[in-house]
């Protein structure tokens, strides 16, 4: 092979897609491309369509403008927010993440050798000692890996994360930016949503700023720009560079409250 490549194969691409609820535009023109291998984090306030982009890619709404091209036979999972789940269903990790099979109707009685993967899958992320405590009983960081694990288990190309680290510690954060970026490095295509601009979204490859419409796309320091961010987020922010990195800071007249 000779040469660089300079683009990879595309997953999904969206084109001048449009969106809304009780005619109330979420999204509007957007067109956007995710190649395979790369992590994207989408960022913007409430309400500027991040978890709807997320809808459209795994297929459970359609676009009502625009074409959505996904590559066929593309595996998709979905982790979403913990807050959304019910803590209180009767269900241990193990089961919790058998559910996800393909083949999950005939849950909970799973051959040896699914009950081998899920144990394999738990080892990998470093909660197989808890594959028989309830769910409830796990910290945000085990949440986490949990439903990690039952998206892992699907074996999919392209994981698709509803703000990942929205309520969890500092030290939990760090842990799962990082497990995230090992998943990618072993070649698992990510798409996570957030609006924590310093403690997510800086740390990550590729970013797009999503308002409705793309405000922007690029690598970190193309994205988080004062510009950029006030169009976004509707406020007046400042950005330092610091050990190579943008860090955020909020202007002292803000326009609107990030989310």
């Amino acid at each position: 092979m000779t040469g660089t490549l300079t683009q990879r194969t595309a997953l999904a691409e969206l084109d001048d897609v449009g969106f809304g609820y009780d005619r109330r535009p979420v999204l509007d023109g957007v067109t956007l491309r995710l190649e395979a291998g790369t992590f994207t984090g989408i960022v913007g306030p409430s309400g500027s369509g991040k978890t709807s982009l997320l809808k459209i890619l795994l297929g459970t709404v359609h676009p009502q403008r625009g074409r959505v091209t996904i590559k066929a036979g593309l595996r998709v999972a979905y982790v979403p927010q913990l807050e959304t789940v019910n803590w209180n269903f009767p269900v241990t990790v193990a089961e919790c993440v058998l559910m996800s099979r393909p083949q999950g109707i005939r849950w909970p009685w799973a051959s040896a050798t699914e009950r081998v993967e899920v144990h394999d899958t738990l080892d990998r992320l470093g909660i197989a000692d808890l594959a028989g405590r309830h769910i409830r009983e796990l910290s945000g960081g085990q949440q986490q890996r949990m439903f990690l694990a039952r998206a892992l288990l699907r074996r999919p190309e392209l994981m698709l994360l509803d703000e990942p680290t929205s309520g969890v510690d500092v030290k939990t954060r760090h842990e799962v930016l990082h497990l995230l970026g090992e998943l990618n490095d072993g070649g698992l295509s990510i798409v996570l949503t957030t609006h924590d601009l310093n403690g997510v979204a800086a740390h990550l490859p590729h970013l797009v700023a999503l308002r409705t419409r793309v405000i922007a796309a690029g690598h970190p320091d193309e994205v988080i720009s004062p510009a950029i961010l006030e169009a976004t987020f509707g406020a007046n922010m400042e950005v330092l560079a610091h050990a190579g990195m943008p860090i955020v800071v909020e202007g002292h007249h803000r326009h609107a409250r990030q989310a």
